[in-house]
């Protein structure tokens, strides 16, 4: 995996160093392997839970991360969704397809279609100019409210194979129903792209990931391609968790009438 370059925020120095003490290396560690461990290996693995371990003040300080903008073309799910999944992933990465394709889909069956869970996405490009503009892209399509459907296209079974070029991109853009594929490609060349895929990376490097893809539940944090029943468990608790915070400030309410 070649070594991406670093940006760093200084309003995220401070959450960059309490992510790390709460973490330490094994989290981003095991983030790297998985994104870049041959196939098969990964499946080998144990399931590295980081849930139970994230510092209380560093995981509300991540879970103001979560925008809830309900003009973000790249999220889905209601607003006000007790628990918001921010998941940083490159197209060229082959376990982010892994999870596109095996996990996502039922993660919106059960959670998304409920009203339980919002899927933010950050583009998280570190495999170069190809992931830069396939990043972009994405963005382009998603101002002709198409991004779903060209990150679906993007992460098929066989997408990553043919490649990511100015001519594939544009095809992926066609098959994902962008009716204006002039405009996406004005957008995808736009300042306006290359800076939403800066601040996304920008934000990913700001609390410490390296690699993809690395998530967020509720401001916990979640690493690589784990089994579907990993982010059931980690949605469901979250979910829990959101309701007794709720049901403990109606008791606090209730008393002081």
């Amino acid at each position: 995996m070649p070594t991406p370059q670093r940006t760093s925020s200084p309003l995220l120095k401070p959450l960059l160093i309490g992510l790390a003490v709460a973490l330490a290396a094994g989290l981003l560690g095991f983030v790297s392997y998985v994104a870049t461990a041959p196939d098969g290996a990964a499946s080998d693995a144990p399931a590295v839970r980081t849930t139970e371990d994230t510092d209380p003040d560093v995981q509300r300080e991540l879970a103001r991360l979560a925008r809830r903008d309900a003009g973000d073309k790249l999220a889905q799910g209601r607003t006000d969704a007790p628990v918001v999944l921010i998941e940083y992933a490159d197209f060229q990465c082959g376990y982010c397809g892994k999870f596109a394709r095996d996990t996502e889909p039922e993660l919106i069956r059960r959670y998304v279609d409920d009203g339980t869970l919002r899927i933010e996405w950050r583009n998280f490009p570190i495999f170069g100019e190809t992931s830069e503009a396939a990043a972009r892209a994405a963005w382009a399509a998603g101002q002709q409210d198409r991004f779903w459907a060209f990150h679906r296209a993007a992460y098929a079974e066989d997408a990553k194979e043919k490649g990511f070029g100015k001519a594939r991109l544009r095809a992926l853009a066609a098959q994902a129903g962008v009716k204006d594929l002039d405009r996406f490609a004005r957008d995808a060349d736009s300042p306006r792209a290359a800076e939403a895929v800066r601040a996304d990376k920008e934000q990913a490097y700001g609390i410490g990931a390296t690699s993809t893809p690395s998530f967020l539940v509720n401001g916990r944090p979640l690493a690589g391609a784990q089994p579907t029943a990993v982010f059931t468990q980690a949605v469901e608790e979250a979910a829990a968790e959101a309701a007794n915070v709720g049901n403990a400030g109606n008791d606090a309410g209730n008393r002081a009438k």
